[in-house]
């Protein structure tokens, strides 16, 4: 199933934060400044905002999730086998890094001021989605 696997990336990049620091953070899991996409948009009060994506396929994703999976620690990669079902739709598994700690260098699962990551494999009967993503989250094991 890794083999078929494409990673989406999104984040919010405020006023206040160095981007330039975001980009760096991100070598930490395999990625560049040229796998992003950048588009500036204005927040509720006319704020600057910038919004990163970032969309990789086929070796590039697979080495993004070996490396993604390397830094989490095993805690983190049973509560997201746990939270297979509940992070899941349509064959896409969602889950957020905590923003903060990865420009420090750590890889901490987060419900706040997050980095979006959706990971996609084809999965064409629902009753497989537990076994196709829990046999991506041992990869490493």
């Amino acid at each position: 199933m890794i083999d078929k696997i494409e990673v989406t990336i999104g984040v919010i990049v405020h006023a206040t934060e160095d981007i330039s620091k975001i980009f760096q953070s991100f070598e930490l899991l395999n990625l560049k400044e040229d796998d992003f996409t950048i588009e500036e948009i204005l927040g509720h009060f006319e704020n600057p905002i910038i919004m990163l994506n970032a969309k990789i396929i086929k070796k590039q994703a697979q080495n993004f999730m070996k490396k993604l999976l390397e830094l989490l620690s095993s805690e983190q990669i049973n509560k997201l086998i746990a939270e297979i079902e509940e992070r899941t739709t349509d064959s896409k598994f969602h889950m957020r890094l905590d923003k903060q700690e990865l420009i420090k260098g750590n890889i901490i699962i987060s419900e706040k001021d997050t980095i979006k990551i959706k990971i996609h494999t084809p999965i064409y009967n629902k009753k497989d989605t537990i076994k196709s993503f829990t046999e991506i989250f041992q990869i490493v094991n």
